[in-house]
């Protein structure tokens, strides 16, 4: 059992149920000496983030998350499939409301880390970096570089991402998974 003191950042918990993970921590006094923990909490199942108090007297099970390596295969009508690694064979299937945003990053033979709880898969953990192809780049206007700007730039799975404007059709860039930003160019 876990103590409200206890939610530090990275711990995840179960609340009415469900699994979080703790994104922030705040103890706070209050009068009368009150101790409360503020936080920001994070629904692994949903992906919905909630800030939330916890009082002394309160306590918590710990969540039990497996984790699963993974290799992402391909997309179809809004399913995604997925093979177990190193074994083929094995199959599952997760749809784009389980997987949220993170289906704009997902590309053929990505390999993704599963969170399962309670025998379920409940999300994916993508690479924090990958490599996409740039599909669609609008060319740069000479004189355009003095600030350094950015331009929008269409990667190969469909997603939008702020490149500099020296980026070009058919460059491969390395792109941040958790902000969808730019972070080099590759080639």
């Amino acid at each position: 059992m876990l103590s409200y003191f206890d939610l530090r950042k990275g711990i995840q918990f179960i609340l009415e149920g469900q699994p979080y993970e703790v994104l922030e921590f705040h103890q706070m006094g209050k009068a009368q000496d009150v101790v409360v923990a503020k936080t920001k909490i994070k629904n692994l199942i949903n992906g919905k983030v909630l800030s939330r108090n916890f009082h002394q007297n309160e306590t918590f099970e710990e969540a039990e998350i497996q984790k699963m390596q993974a290799k992402f295969i391909y997309s179809h009508r809004g399913k995604f499939v997925f093979s177990k690694l190193g074994d083929a064979s094995h199959r599952f299937e997760l749809t784009q409301d389980q997987l949220q945003d993170s289906v704009k990053f997902l590309k053929p033979n990505l390999e993704v880390t599963i969170l399962m709880f309670n025998e379920q898969i409940i999300n994916i953990i993508l690479p924090i970096k990958v490599e996409l192809r740039v599909l669609e780049a609008p060319p740069s206007i000479r004189g355009n570089t003095a600030q350094g700007g950015t331009k929008p730039v269409i990667v190969e799975t469909g997603a939008t991402v702020n490149a500099p404007l020296f980026v070009e059709t058919g460059d491969i860039l390395e792109v941040n998974t958790e902000t969808g930003g730019y972070v080099r160019r590759v080639q």
